[in-house]
């Protein structure tokens, strides 16, 4: 691609406008994405929740390629599910690998793809939360890769799992993508402020919110080994 620069993979603007033949494909790579983040321990890098939230101001342009959707709420709405659909599988998968090959992870060395500092954090955030932990993961970066994983090397009965990974999905995908859409219709609207404007400054803020918890928790607990 003429102009590409490797940064722009890490701004969720180029995966939502890619193109290829003329063909608008952000659709397919927002899904696979949601996918990878949930579904591969490869993932934890991937723009999850700026993805999502941009996908919300971006719908139209993301459900044209796929079909036609008469209606602003339809179009959201079923953006939103398809978006669910697709960590749910995601999730699906993580577990399945967690299942089968759970042991061998902790047994396997750090690299660029894979930290096992956090699969331990994943699992000491499980066992803190229980199945709750599938959902709150879901808007934890990181954690929200390593969790379906846990839960699958930890045995947890598959119908609870299902349950949390059903509800946090369609929590996950419905209130980012929802969010960004009418915050952006209102803004817009009622403001004259269009937010494609200010794409980096709306990614780096939501990254600050999204790991801002983790952070938190980690200069907690360095504090508390400090004082032990």
């Amino acid at each position: 691609m003429e102009g590409f620069k490797w940064t722009e993979l890490l701004n969720p603007e180029f995966y939502i406008n890619l193109e290829i033949g003329g063909h608008h494909i952000g659709i397919y790579v927002v899904l696979f994405i949601v996918f990878a983040e949930t579904g591969l321990f490869a993932g934890f890098f991937l723009p999850g929740d700026s993805l999502l939230f941009l996908s919300g101001i971006y719908s139209e342009v993301l459900m044209r390629e796929l079909m036609t959707v008469h209606g602003d709420f339809a179009n959201v709405a079923l953006l939103s599910t398809l978006v669910a659909i697709s960590g749910i599988i995601g999730n699906i998968f993580g577990y399945w690998f967690g299942a089968k090959s759970g042991h061998y992870l902790y047994a396997k060395e750090d690299n660029f793809w894979f930290k096992k500092k956090y699969l331990i954090q994943s699992r000491l955030f499980f066992e803190k939360h229980g199945g709750r932990a599938i959902i709150f993961a879901r808007f934890l970066p990181i954690l929200r890769t390593f969790a379906p994983i846990v839960a699958g090397i930890v045995q947890m009965e598959k119908k609870k799992f299902m349950f949390f990974n059903i509800v946090s999905s369609f929590l996950w995908s419905f209130t980012l993508i929802f969010s960004g859409h009418y915050l952006y219709r209102y803004l817009l609207d009622n403001h004259n402020m269009d937010l494609k404007a200010n794409i980096e400054y709306i990614v780096i803020a939501i990254i600050i919110l999204s790991t801002s918890p983790l952070a938190i928790n980690y200069l907690k607990n360095k504090i508390k080994e400090r004082r032990s």
